[in-house]
């Protein structure tokens, strides 16, 4: 959430910071701006909405310097307008800021108290005035940071320019990313490697609580008790390239497309083709000890999960709980020794579950990671990483990072029925071969786009839509609830069928889409008689189901989307595919912004 980038430079540095901004638009945001440092002036430009907004105010207003900081905001404190979004200044400090500063009214009450006058309604313009308070009574930048951050409660990554210090930046972290990039006599911070792909591959992350000098030299970096201390130096490998959206008319096309390549990626690590064995990263746990898994995630991860419970209670036999990162520790669950905690994020730095992981580990618990960001807070704290290669992914819906996670945790889950052996070694050569048939399997689901595309005028005018799905298929129609929630704006809802007759068959009428994910199996009569519940209603059904399911059930339904037979452990991972492309062709319909939708944010970094 939010996106900080920061420019030491040899020549000015407006576009560049821009450019960064650009590359962290997938994060989402409601507005933007840019300081510079510039002969004893700190220039400031921002804006509400969309980065060319801001790019309009620059061309108008230039910000000419070789220093500068910049940032897209997603509110928190106070609403999406210029006068609260960052960066926040004082006459000698200015700063952007990612992340919360859970005590800022009485730190904003003492300062105004002292006369000291605020023109925003954030909690970070605390913190700009708190070091600006510090500078004006003659200390350094770095006294006056060490000053200040011990002040601070709650999560933040900082980028601070100061107006009589126009050759420097300083940058500090806690519980939110931060990262030190190194070019050729420029330095640079970014809240990820992704913004500072076009300007360096040389970066270095920042730890928990250190805090960072950055020059045209280098960076010096100290840690929570201001030590100096050294961070390794690694090549990010994110290229400008992996964030071109290419011939796809959004990132989230792209992305939807791009599964049959990431998942066959993601397998291939964790699969030993001729063995036809699951395989996993080493640990320094026995995994056959295992008794009881805690599943923690947030929103698309979370589904992902409820899938993974259902196949570890199957191949496995181990028992799973499963809870919402946002509930977990405020509930005070009971976690029995021995047990695995598996925390499931895209970005590795969804504050919710990152603290549920730390609560977790005090609790004894081993943790396993599955995440598409193996540099990651998440995957650091780990003792089993289980990283996605899922590449960067820009639309704010997530699509392949959720079928990449399904990958992992189905490998997971059938090694983890190996060593607790209930399968034996030619039931894990069917199941490595299913696995390896998903990648087809996914590219014969995409063969479907067009008739999905023509169809989604049928359900774009709804104000309405319920999706049912049976076992491993709830978790699906879910997820389709949600994808279609995020991108079109139309309430949606996702229920078990079996439920629907408890209460949800109430909001049944003609008006009222109904997508039934029932691939044909042992579910699928049930299923079958819940459509004829809706249908008796007058509901309008969709049906996803291959070609043994629509012959039995497809007649009387408003429209029928075909998938591939497949085994029972990938159909969650092809199915997701009609339930990605027909949120996306609704919200196209409906004109929405598809990759940046209303109100919502890439990596949530604030609970």
């Amino acid at each position: 959430m939010c996106g900080i980038i920061g420019i030491v430079g040899k020549q000015d540095v407006a576009d560049r910071l821009v450019e960064g901004l650009r590359r962290m638009e997938y994060r989402g945001y409601d507005s933007a701006g840019v300081c510079t440092v510039r002969d004893g002036q700190l220039i400031r430009r921002r804006a509400e909405g969309k980065l060319n907004n801001l790019v309009a105010e620059l061309a108008h207003n230039p910000a000419p310097g070789l220093v500068g900081i910049a940032h897209t905001r997603w509110a928190t404190h106070g609403a999406p307008t210029t006068s609260n979004a960052h960066p926040h200044a004082t006459d000698d400090v200015a700063l952007v800021h990612n992340g919360i500063i859970e005590n800022f009214k009485p730190l904003r009450d003492a300062l105004i108290a002292k006369g000291r006058r605020f023109e925003s309604e954030t909690d970070t313009e605390v913190v700009a005035h708190l070091v600006s308070e510090q500078v004006e009574a003659g200390a350094s930048p770095q006294e006056a940071v060490q000053a200040v951050l011990p002040q601070l409660r709650g999560a933040f990554a900082l980028a601070i320019a100061f107006r009589q210090h126009p050759d420097m930046l300083i940058g500090a972290r806690l519980g939110s990313p931060l990262v030190v990039g190194f070019g050729d006599g420029e330095t640079y911070l970014g809240s990820d490697a992704l913004a500072l792909a076009p300007l360096t591959q040389k970066i270095a992350y920042l730890e928990e609580g250190d805090w960072v000098v950055i020059t045209r030299a280098g960076a010096e970096i100290f840690d929570k008790d201001n030590r100096p201390v050294k961070r390794a130096v690694t090549t990010s490998g994110v290229t400008a390239a992996a964030v071109e959206k290419g011939p796809y008319r959004h990132f989230m096309l792209k992305e939807i497309y791009e599964q049959p390549i990431v998942v066959a990626q993601t397998l291939q690590s964790y699969i030993r083709a001729v063995e036809q064995q699951v395989v996993l990263p080493q640990m320094d746990f026995d995994l056959s000890e295992i008794k009881r898994i805690t599943i923690v995630a947030c929103g698309t991860s979370f589904y992902a999960g409820m899938v993974a419970k259902y196949w570890f209670e199957q191949f496995a036999r181990v028992p799973v709980d499963i809870d919402v990162a946002s509930e977990f520790r405020y509930r005070n669950p009971v976690l029995e020794p021995g047990g695995l905690a598996l925390f499931i994020s895209q970005s590795g730095e969804t504050a919710d579950t990152l603290a549920a992981l730390r609560h977790a580990r005090a609790e004894g618990q081993k943790i396993a990671v599955v995440v598409n960001v193996p540099t990651s807070s998440m995957a650091r704290e780990a003792d089993l990483l289980l990283p996605t290669h899922a590449g960067p992914e820009i639309g704010v819906a997530s699509t392949k990072a959720f079928s990449c996670q399904l990958a992992v945790l189905a490998a997971l889950a059938a090694h983890l029925a190996v060593v607790k052996g209930r399968l034996d070694r030619e039931e894990e050569r069917e199941i490595v071969h299913h696995l390896t048939q998903t990648p087809a399997a996914l590219n014969a689901a995409l063969a479907h786009d067009a008739e999905i595309a023509d169809m989604a005028h049928h359900i774009a005018p709804a104000r309405d839509v319920l999706y049912l799905g049976r076992g491993p298929d709830y978790p699906l129609a879910l997820e389709g609830a949600l994808k279609l929630k995020e991108i079109s704006y139309i309430h949606a809802e996702g229920y078990a069928s079996g439920e629907m007759k408890h209460g949800p068959i109430a909001l049944i009428d003609e008006a009222v889409p109904v997508i039934v994910l029932a691939p044909s199996g042992p579910l699928f009569e049930k299923t079958v008689s819940n459509m004829q519940e809706v249908r008796a209603r007058g509901g309008k059904i969709v049906l996803i189901s291959d070609a043994e399911g629509l012959a039995e059930a497809g007649e009387g339904c408003l429209a029928t989307i075909e998938m591939p037979k497949v085994h029972p452990l990938i159909a969650p991972l092809v199915y997701a595919v009609p339930v990605q492309l027909l949120a996306y062709h609704v919200a196209v319909a409906k004109g929405t912004d598809v990759d940046q939708p209303r109100n919502l944010a890439k990596s949530v970094t604030v609970e």
